[in-house]
């Protein structure tokens, strides 16, 4: 499966499989992941302004010339109160296009995105992953990441 930089091109693409996962991560937590009703235009901004920045990987996967999943990760110091012993690749925008290909694609993105954070000098990558989102922390597991953190919402 080619995995490669993601270009302008792919926005499109990549916002409409986030826009999935933002749906499905709204059931798990609907004041904490509620959707805004312009999210898409919102996030295309966003990627577009992310992928003009030197310190972020961003990389798609193609399955058949379709765009299947992508990665997006920041290689970022840590904050001045943690030593992790280099910098940290901070992967938020995650997702693929079919649950099915989670641990094929997903798997091999990460690997991609992580060999190449580590080229840069990141020593620790963190990624982003909802509670309730069971075959992302599977495939995480999987890829020999454990819990770190959680974070814990409540309304006021």
């Amino acid at each position: 499966m080619p995995i490669r930089t993601a270009r302008d091109a792919d926005i499109t693409q990549m916002v409409a499989i986030a826009e999935t996962k933002r749906i499905e991560y709204e059931g798990y937590s609907p004041v904490f992941w509620r959707k805004a009703p312009d999210s898409s235009p919102k996030q295309k901004l966003f990627f577009q302004h992310l992928l003009t920045n030197s310190d972020v990987i961003a990389l798609v996967a193609e399955v058949e010339e379709t765009l299947s999943g992508f990665i997006i990760g920041a290689v970022t110091m840590a904050p001045p109160i943690y030593n992790p012993g280099g910098l940290v690749c901070i992967i938020d925008d995650f997702a693929v296009a079919k649950l099915q290909e989670r641990d094929s694609v997903g798997a091999e993105l990460l690997a991609a995105v992580e060999r190449e954070a580590k080229a840069r000098g990141a020593v620790l990558s963190v990624v982003v992953c909802p509670q309730r989102d069971q075959t992302k922390r599977i495939m995480l597991q999987q890829a020999g990441a454990a819990v770190a953190s959680e974070w814990h919402v409540k309304p006021l």
